[in-house]
C-alpha cells in the first residue's frame, strides 16, 4: 500500500542500542532507494538518537506510543518493515507474541498482514548465546522474518566511526522499490 506520492512506505523500528545514534544512515539509504520512511521507536530508544534530526530526515513525527481512539493514523500502512538495531529484548518479546509497546505491536501485526520484515540485530555475544534468543531467531525466521546476521554490540570509543551495517537490512527487502 503505497502512499499518494507513489513511493512504497517503510516502517523503521528502532530499539535501544548505542548504534541507534546512526539511524539517520538507514533513513538516508532507504530514501535513496525510493522509500518513504516513518520511524517507530521503542520508548527506551528515544534517548539513543537525535529525534529532531530523524524527524527532519523523514518529514514525519517519530511514533513511540499508541494513538488515541479517533486520532488520525500518522503513517500509511507499511509496504515493508526494517528493524534496526534490533535488541535481545525486542527479538525475544516479538517471538513470544508480546505486544506491550507500539513497536512490538507493529511487528506482531505486520507479520499477520504479510508485510515483509527484515531485521538487523545488535546483540552482544553473551546474550546472543542465550538459548531463548536462539529460539526466538529460529521462530521468527520460520515465520518468514529475514535476518541480516547478528552484529555484536561492542562498546565504542569517543570519535570511533559507526560500523553498523545499516544498508544490509534494506538489501533483504526485495524487490527493491
Amino acid at each position: 500500500m503505497s502512499e499518494p506520492s507513489g513511493k512504497p512506505f517503510l516502517y523503521v523500528v528502532v530499539c535501544a542500542a548505542g548504534v541507534a545514534a546512526g539511524v539517520g544512515r538507514l533513513i538516508a539509504a532507504a530514501r535513496e532507494r525510493g522509500w518513504e520512511v516513518g520511524v517507530i521507536a521503542t520508548p527506551q530508544s528515544l534517548g539513543f538518537f537525535d529525534a529532531a534530526a530523524v524527524e527532519e530526515l523523514t518529514g514525519r513525527p517519530i511514533r513511540s506510543a499508541w494513538r488515541a481512539p479517533g486520532d488520525p493514523r500518522p503513517f500509511p500502512a507499511p509496504d515493508a518493515v526494517a528493524v534496526a538495531p534490533a535488541t535481545f529484548n525486542t527479538v525475544n518479546k516479538w517471538a513470544a507474541g508480546i505486544s506491550d509497546t507500539l513497536a512490538l505491536g507493529t511487528l506482531c501485526e505486520a507479520y499477520g498482514l504479510g508485510v515483509p520484515i527484515a531485521v538487523l540485530p545488535c546483540v552482544n555475544e553473551a546474550l546472543a548465546a542465550h538459548p531463548a534468543y536462539r529460539a526466538s531467531v529460529e521462530r521468527l525466521t520460520a515465520m518468514g522474518v529475514r535476518f541480516a546476521g547478528t552484529h555484536t554490540a561492542e562498546p565504542r570509543q569517543e570519535g570511533e566511526r559507526d560500523e553498523f551495517p545499516w544498508e544490509r537490512v534494506l538489501d533483504l527487502l526485495a524487490p527493491e522499490p
